[in-house]
């Protein structure tokens, strides 16, 4: 007979302990439950759970100490943190430390069994998630991060887990939605920050410039080259190096980005002594570059070198409940920078910018933010000194698509458009949409319940998590007093 898998809960709020008694107790699972970091330890040197759940604020320590010192002793212990801040530097520094999950209170019973059943699975397969202790960010703009949505909680997860990797990272999301943001945040944890870090806009700079400034030029390279200039890839050495708008390079140039890539070696134009070089690169863009791929429009090979890691930044319209914190804080920086005194946004003037769709993102609402401070003349921001605001479609409430599925008819319009437009890929372009289509109408009727949509599909529960990951559709729903994602 097997053992009973016990799970260590470690938080000083009855309440909290009560919550996983009542959930894993009556599954067969044994709960130990303390409330300090001294008692955990101590069950940890006698017992060997499955999982252990701990709180980020003990009394008497920090729970991520804890959690170190539980790691030490058992490597290959998953755990996950749970607390009540809302910072985003907490929840990179909990995953880069090798937690397993990161939940924020207050908790949801669904999420928090999909995240320990899933740690049991990674125990039972002897995955060790190993660590690496880091400093907090010192960077005050990596706080522009901010939000507890599920998208952005999973952003900050993904941060953590990969900052210290030495692997190439594409950020992918809508202009504005603060991809630099996750590239300096990446260089902050990573095991580079030491070194320099250079961020250029691929987009911004005409092709001639571009591969100058990447690559560098020899004297009388080309006219106008009256001297050597160091490239990017050169100065940036032991660094890191951004390259934002990468889906907008020309084939020339994807072609010498690929052989630094792979070799970590190029030329100065118009020179002919190769270079080493030792640089992490980071690049993002808000193109479809598997499309592009498919067009001849970007290198396959390319594509893979840069798609190491992936992090999905969510558009703005769909992280509605992060939008009072960023107006806090946008209003904070624009009375620093015009020396004013305002206070705080009226609830009329924060329910029009809530009902607004924002094209342009964490940028724009920072821009609409500082105009309205400006205006501003008292203590309070109304609606009247609001700038005007372009008239689109409602923002999406929390159970829509984060990558909106068309309409019929929008379908029917796009097969007519790709066929005038003389479109060769017409059927897996339509068939994505359909799908897509189908599977956000299905998962939003059945609340976002995967196994009931599954079943109303008439496929399997892993067919239709394979479709989910494919059409990267994100949905979420609320349950309680919590937000629950089905994420990528």
């Amino acid at each position: 007979m097997e053992p009973t898998l016990q799970i260590l809960v470690v938080d000083d709020e009855p309440a909290v302990l009560d919550l996983f008694q009542h959930v894993f107790a009556s599954q067969g699972y044994e709960v130990l439950s303390v409330s300090t970091g001294q008692a955990a330890m101590e069950l940890l040197s006698r017992t060997r759970p499955a999982v252990a759940v701990v709180d980020l604020v003990l009394p008497d320590g920090p729970g991520l100490v804890l959690a170190q010192q539980m790691l030490q002793t058992d490597p290959q212990l998953p755990i996950v943190m749970i607390t009540a801040s809302n910072s985003s530097s907490t929840a990179i520094a909990a995953m880069k430390l090798g937690m397993f999950d990161y939940l924020t209170k207050p908790l949801n019973v669904g999420e928090i069994k999909q995240v320990v059943a899933r740690a049991i699975e990674v125990r039972r397969l002897a995955r060790e998630c190993a660590g690496v202790r880091i400093e907090d960010l010192s960077d005050s703009e990596a706080e522009w991060m901010i939000g507890r949505s599920p998208g952005m909680q999973s952003v900050y997860k993904a941060i953590g887990r990969v900052a210290s990797r030495n692997v190439t990272v594409l950020i992918r999301g809508e202009s504005g939605t603060g991809k630099e943001l996750v590239a300096r945040a990446l260089f902050q944890f990573g095991n580079r920050s030491s070194g320099p870090f250079m961020a250029i806009n691929c987009a911004a700079i005409p092709e001639a410039l571009l591969e100058s400034e990447l690559f560098g030029h020899e004297k009388g390279a080309f006219t106008g080259a009256d001297r050597q200039r160091i490239g990017r890839f050169e100065q940036c050495n032991s660094g890191t190096l951004f390259l934002d708008e990468v889906g907008d390079m020309s084939p020339t140039l994807q072609s010498k980005l690929l052989r630094v890539l792979q070799q970590q070696q190029f030329e100065r134009i118009g020179g002919n002594q190769t270079i080493q070089t030792d640089v992490r690169l980071i690049a993002a863009t808000n193109r479809d570059l598997e499309r592009m791929v498919a067009d001849g429009l970007f290198r396959s090979d390319l594509y893979y070198r840069l798609n190491g890691f992936s992090i999905e930044l969510p558009p703005l319209r769909d992280r509605v409940e992060d939008l009072e914190p960023l107006i806090d804080h946008f209003r904070h920086l624009a009375n620093q920078d015009l020396g004013k005194e305002v206070l705080r946004f009226a609830e009329q003037a924060i329910q029009r910018l809530r009902h607004y769709h924002w094209p342009g993102n964490v940028r724009q609402l920072q821009s609409v933010v500082r105009q309205a401070v400006l205006q501003t003349t008292g203590p309070v921001v109304l609606p009247d000194f609001l700038p005007s605001l372009p008239t689109n479609r409602p923002a999406s409430g929390p159970s829509s698509p984060l990558v909106r599925a068309v309409e019929a008819d929008e379908l029917i319009e796009l097969i007519e458009t790709k066929v005038n437009e003389g479109e060769t890929n017409l059927y897996e372009r339509v068939i994505d949409e359909a799908e897509k289509l189908l599977l956000t109408r299905v998962l939003r009727m059945t609340g976002g319940n995967q196994v009931e949509a599954a079943k109303i599909l008439g496929i399997t529960r892993t067919t239709l998590r394979s479709k989910i990951l494919k059409l990267g559709i994100t949905i979420s729903q609320t349950v309680g007093n919590a937000e629950v994602a089905l994420e990528r």
